[in-house]
């Protein structure tokens, strides 16, 4: 509350008056003051809200909150906790009451700032008072019809009589009857989508209404680079999700969030570990070699697209891949508003060279309206879906006595060794916030920690983060400055005995009769339990990143903003293996430490132009300039030979081995200098042509290459606003876009020759390291230069009934030419090979479809349908190399130098290659046909994702399904472990393998027996909450809870774990696609969550 200031200060500056003088003139000025502000305050001030499921005592405080209303009630007689949805964007304060009071026994009444809500009744002891011939109340039917501006009717508008709860609705044909107690009654008619209008009836019985459509809808502001446009006015193709739109359940990163939500946009996360990394495609796969995902903008912060956390290794020890983490870990989900997605050129061309892949703006939420403190958590459990089909210890013993084993197999023992390695995991989310503002300010504070634990046993990840966003206002609003800075500590633990325990002898016993753990003399099988207990992998990473920007309004039209950025990470990971390990006793035990620290800054300046040319031409314009340095250090120490079987001494005190050395060591300095603009020209609010064009320089091209430029166009065309256009549509626009952009994500300096010493081997047998070999990393080439993508959109945006039926059509047309890649040279040639563009183009050409409904919405239930899908159409075109193999299956028995992928002209990247199974002859011997192409890819055509969205009172429903099709997956985990060969060798097998009929003869090899359909359909997330009621007096303004299952179940024929998996599997540098090689299992999961704020 606002404190009075003394009268003294107020009135000192009147000279040489007396009190009594003063104070007349005090009064006569406030006087005047308050008669104009009764004349102007109640009548002109304008209300904005956009509040879902929230009570009444909620948009109170808020409306309180950010004017000088203040409201008087019994409460009592107002229902404060009542939940209501009100989105209204500039409207008069009586417009928002009428929306929230107009179905309901209370009204109100407006004095200047002050409000008064009381309860609808009639006063009896009036009517006694009455004269005799006003004794009956008066009654009036009064007929009407309501209708849009284009003369559609509105069936299920409210018509209530003012000041009264007498209401009722229009049918079908927009036609309602009410009947009236007074002559001069005033209708309140409102209908959603449309403003409020009020109808004085002065005496009339028959009245016609028209309403004017409401835009906040199309006023939704959407975060582009550098800047906001309202939702209407995108000239681009750009999909904007709120929070209210997000993923629920356990969400390790921002991704997730989004997963399944976007049409245009594939999400697959590379295994179900906890912190695993996700790849992203935005219309397709565009690049061989140079990187296929989006850049990241996080408050205006482009992410650098390398990886801050050091890769590890296995050791050959049987665990699975581990690859770098997720480098968005860092963001809690929490803290993230909106996530937008620009998709097409238009858009991403202020991206320059590094909008090729599209690019993802993740916006932090900042403190609005009351001070509010918020806490939340949850907890949740998570299990494995589904678990290999192998052979117990009898039908293992059985089968290989049956194919001839003569090995002593059976060690006594009947161990699940899957039930051994896995567990249930709990995860616990705390979740503190507090923040507000005024229109000169707003701060926010958050801190959150996370402990995620992972279903394979000593596997999981732990988030801390803290975050402060706040901006204020000086020098009466003319200069504006703000801060985002986030701080993170993730600790991640790694371990996926996954393989080895899919595989191992059922009749191993867990625990030799000394208690220590059971292992095989041979070398290639490995305990499972064994591997967690005598290996160690963890990671920790520490980032902050943050920005700081002062915004200047120079003139009412002309602004200027500078921002300063700062991307720090340092990244740690150690493993490492005991020499108590039998698959690693050659080594004697060894250990890996690898550091990354990695600083990203950017600087930017820019000017701003909003201005008003003509009556009907307004300009929005930007032009700056942009500066980012991108530095990258690392190192790595590597021992062996260990004097000590303890993991923690070996880790912490990495003298006690014999033998150590420095692996590896690098520093980087890459940097981007850039020039844009754009231009926004709106005529009469119908037609929109936007511009834009970007000069960026690279330090990673040659000096005939450093600068490129990437220029863009769009067009769009409201055709509803135009006279000519039927009824019936709020909403139908027209959008067409071409632009330019390029792909520069490609190691550091590869233009020029360069020269690096290898990494040492030990040769633990006689004590010594063995330095690595001094070798050429880069060969010269100044004419190395950016890839470039030539992309076309048109799309259609449309909305009926207004608006409750929306969506959008989407065609695109994508060519990625330049492809960067590294060739070998032919013999003989001065070098071995070469970093080159390549006169070859990637087509992705497809459709999009955003369609979204209001079912049903009024007080008491709404339920809202909104459904995406995505078909693309991807191939490589005048590739004159011949051909790239890729998608490495090497490592199972027999399985040596193979691969199952092949990059070539005229079809899609990522197509598999192989034999074809034909089956098993009489002997059980795989036949197979000619090594070729096999017509299918590892990238999906069609992507598919539905929600609905229900709201009955104080209950809430969301129920998720995603999908892809038109895709396979080579299951090389099967092909590495899973045939009858492998069962002769002593290693377990699936029961399908075992009916197989195939010969213990049988050679294993890559073919089309294990490439299966990877189409799949899946109950992502079904999430039901319920929001309490809260007296005015409590302590809590508002309390939920919710239950959140993920993974629920999946449809589809793939026979492995699960079908959305990729792991990595490149040759030569060149990524594979939907290859599942022994990736660490998906969980079920079900989470109870709990949200207070006070």
């Amino acid at each position: 509350m606002k404190k009075i200031p003394k009268s003294g200060m107020i009135l000192s500056w009147i000279p040489k008056l007396d009190l009594k003088m003063k104070l007349s003139i005090l009064l006569l000025f406030s006087s005047v003051f308050v008669l104009q502000a009764n004349n102007t305050y109640g009548q002109k001030k304008k209300v904005s809200l956009d509040m879902n499921n929230v009570t009444i005592a909620e948009i109170i405080d808020e409306i309180e909150t950010n004017t000088e209303f203040k409201f008087f009630f019994n409460t009592k007689v107002v229902d404060l906790n009542r939940v209501v949805s009100i989105r209204v964007k500039k409207v008069r304060v009586h417009e928002i009451l009428n929306q929230l009071f107009f179905d309901v026994n209370t009204s109100y009444e407006i004095d200047d700032r002050k409000i008064l809500l009381f309860k609808n009744e009639v006063d009896d002891s009036t009517k006694k008072m009455k004269p005799d011939d006003e004794t009956e109340d008066f009654q009036q039917e009064i007929k009407g019809i309501v209708t849009n501006p284009n003369g559609d009717p509105s069936p299920g508008a409210n018509i209530i009589e003012k000041g009264t709860s007498n209401g009722t609705q229009s049918d079908f044909d927009g036609k309602f009857s009410i009947t009236v107690s007074d002559k001069d009654a005033i209708l309140v008619v409102s209908y959603i989508g449309f403003l409020t209008k009020e109808i004085a009836l002065n005496g009339q019985t028959t009245i016609a209404v028209t309403l004017q459509e409401d835009a906040a809808l199309l006023d939704e502001v959407v975060v582009v680079g550098y800047g906001t446009q309202k939702k209407g006015d995108l000239t681009g193709a750009v999909s904007s999700l709120k929070e209210k739109d997000f993923n629920p359940g356990i969400v390790a990163s921002p991704e997730q969030l989004i997963q399944g939500r976007v049409a245009g946009v594939q999400i697959t996360s590379s295994s179900g570990e906890p912190g695993a990394g996700i790849s992203i495609r935005i219309r397709g796969a565009g690049s061989i070699r140079s990187g296929n995902n989006p850049l990241f903008v996080v408050d205006g912060v482009p992410l650098s697209g390398d990886n801050i956390n050091p890769e590890g290794t296995d050791g050959g020890t049987g665990g699975g891949s581990r690859a770098a983490r997720n480098p968005l870990n860092f963001l809690n989900p929490n803290d993230i508003s909106s996530i937008d997605i620009l998709k097409d050129a238009s858009a991403t061309a202020i991206y320059g060279s590094r909008g090729s892949n599209g690019v993802v703006i993740i916006t932090t939420k900042k403190g609005s309206g009351k001070a509010t403190l918020d806490y939340s958590y949850s907890i949740g459990i998570s299990n494995i879906t589904e678990k290999y089909d192998v052979l117990n210890a009898q039908e293992f013993t059985d089968l290989y006595t049956q194919i001839g084993g003569t090995a002593d197999l059976n060690f006594g023992g009947n161990t699940d060794w899957q039930d051994e390695v896995l567990r249930t995991a709990i995860t616990q989310t705390h979740q503190f916030s507090y923040g507000g503002g005024t229109e000169s300010g707003n701060h926010r504070f958050s801190l959150s920690y996370s402990d995620q634990e992972g279903i394979i046993k000593q596997s999981g990840l732990k988030r801390l983060t803290g975050r402060f966003n706040g901006s204020q206002s000086i020098l009466d609003g003319r200069v504006k400055v703000s801060t985002q800075m986030a701080v993170s500590n993730i600790d991640n633990d790694h371990g996926d005995p996954m393989s080895a325990a899919i595989v191992a002898n059922p009749t191993w016993p867990l625990r030799n009769p000394d208690g220590s753990t059971f292992q095989s003399t041979n070398p290639f099988d490995v305990s499972p339990v064994a591997f967690l207990e005598l290996t160690r992998d963890f990671s920790n990473t520490l980032k902050y990143i943050g920005n700081i920007s002062v915004d200047i309004k120079i003139t009412d039209w002309l602004s200027f903003k500078t921002i300063y950025g700062l991307d720090r990470s340092f990244s740690t990971r150690k493993n490492a293996t005991s020499n108590e390990f039998f698959v690693s006793n050659d080594q004697n035990g060894s250990a890996i430490i690898s550091n990354i620290q990695a600083k990203n800054t950017l600087w930017e300046n820019y000017f701003n132009i909003e201005k008003e040319l003509t009556k009907n031409i307004n300009l929005s314009a930007q032009i700056g300039y942009s500066y980012q340095k991108f530095e990258r250090e690392g190192h790595s120490l590597r021992a062996q030979d260990f004097r000590t079987a303890d993991l923690d001494i070996m880790l912490n005190n990495i003298t006690s081995a014999s033998l150590s050395a420095a692996n590896d060591s690098f520093r980087t300095i890459d940097e981007l200098q850039s020039y844009f603009s754009r231009f926004n020209l709106n005529f009469n609010d119908k037609y929109l042509l936007t511009g834009t064009v970007r000069v960026d320089g690279s330090t990673k091209f040659g000096e005939d290459n450093v600068y490129g430029i990437f220029p863009s166009v769009a067009f769009k065309w409201k055709i509803f606003k135009e006279s000519f256009m039927p009824a019936g549509f709020s909403d139908l626009s027209l959008r067409t876009g071409w632009g330019i952009t390029g792909n520069q994500e490609i190691p550091h300096d590869l233009f020029t020759r360069r020269q690096r010493f290898g990494n040492p081997r030990f040769d633990t047998p006689n004590g010594t390291v063995v330095p690595g070999d001094l070798q050429t990393v880069a060969f010269e080439n100044n004419q190395l230069k950016w890839e470039e993508t030539d992309q076309f959109n048109i799309g259609l945006d449309f909305g009926f009934m207004k608006n409750r039926l929306r969506g959008s059509i989407n065609y695109y047309y994508k060519s990625t030419t330049d492809l960067l890649l590294r060739l070998g040279a032919a013999e003989p040639a001065p070098q071995e090979f070469v970093w080159q563009n390549l006169d070859a183009k990637v087509i992705n050409k497809g459709f999009e479809v955003e369609l979204e409904t209001d079912v049903v919405q009024n007080s008491n239930f709404d339920w809202t349908i909104a459904a995406n899908a995505t078909f693309n159409d991807n191939t490589l075109k005048d590739f004159a190399f011949g051909f790239i193999n890729t998608g490495n299956t090497s490592g199972g028995p027999g399985l040596s130098d193979t691969f199952v992928q092949r990059i070539q002209s005229g079809y899609p990247l990522n197509s598999f290659y192989m034999q074809e199974f034909l089956g098993f002859d009489s002997n059980g011997i795989a036949e197979y046909g000619e090594e070729a192409f096999t017509g299918d890819s590892a990238l999906p055509t069609t992507i598919v994702g539905l929600t609905n969205t229900f709201r009955y009172k104080n209950f809430d429903l969301n129920i998720f399904f995603s999908g892809q099709f038109g895709h396979s997956i080579y299951n090389s985990s099967a092909n590495s472990f899973f045939s009858i060969p492998n069962l002769s060798q002593g290693r377990n097998i699936t029961r399908d393998v075992a009916a197989s009929g195939e010969s213990v003869d049988n050679p294993v090899a890559v073919s089309t027996r294990y490439l299966e359909k990877g189409d799949y359909v899946r109950l992502q997330n079904f999430s039901l909450g319920y929001r309490v009621n809260t007296g005015e007096n409590s302590l809590l303004s508002s309390l939920r809870f919710s239950l959140t299952g993920q993974n629920l179940f999946t449809i589809t024929d793939y026979s492995g774990q699960d079908p959305e998996v990729n792991t990595d599997r490149a040759i030569n540098g060149v990524p594979s696609f939907g290859i599942d090689n022994s990736s660490y299992p998906r969980a079920r999961t079900f989470l109870l969550g709990v949200n207070a704020n006070f």
